[in-house]
């Protein structure tokens, strides 16, 4: 565990305010669902609940499909990092934390397909060896929940709306699997 040096006060009502600097670094936001774990040593653990993790091993058997499926390199991602993979080593994106301009695109709510000679879009923090390809966001009750990301080849060769229409397909499933 890494000491931040800030100390807080809990209040009357039994708050304490997670500091902005710790919140923009975790990228937690106003309404994010967080779990609270304590240890026998008296440490309080609060940690980012992600809803997508309670499928990760659902999440990576589809993904494994649609990589077998289309020959294509695939990925499934919660709000903050890669839960699934296929078509790839793990070690290179499993866990890792998405980036901002694939967080932006879930928060747009609408699906991406990378345009031939356009920007490329990297899937994590400090990887800039794999791109999205199509990014379709998966939305549960309202809210984004993640991403299904088929990730562009060396060659960088456009998707077809059949690649289109499954990730739109597979992220709305995954959204619906959420709800019940």
């Amino acid at each position: 565990m890494k000491a931040t040096g800030i100390v807080r006060r809990i209040d009357d009502l039994g708050r304490v305010v997670i500091p902005k600097e710790i919140r923009r670094t975790m990228r937690i936001r106003e309404g994010d669902p967080l779990e609270i774990y304590t240890d026998k040593d008296g440490e309080v653990i609060f940690k980012k609940y992600s809803p997508m993790g309670e499928l990760s091993a659902f999440a990576a058997q589809l993904c494994d499909t649609l990589g077998k499926t289309t020959g294509a390199m695939v990925c499934i991602c919660d709000r903050d990092a890669v839960i699934a993979v296929s078509g790839l080593p793990q070690r290179d994106l499993m866990e890792k934390r998405i980036g901002e301009e694939l967080e932006k695109i879930m928060e747009s709510r609408q699906v991406y397909q990378h345009k031939q000679g356009g920007t490329k879009i990297p899937v994590s923090d400090g990887q800039e060896k794999y791109h999205a390809g199509i990014a379709a966001p998966i939305v549960a009750e309202g809210d984004i929940s993640g991403a299904v990301v088929f990730l562009l080849a060396e060659n960088g060769a456009p998707f077809s709306d059949t690649e289109y229409k499954l990730a739109q397909t597979v992220a709305g499933f995954l959204g619906k699997q959420m709800e019940s």
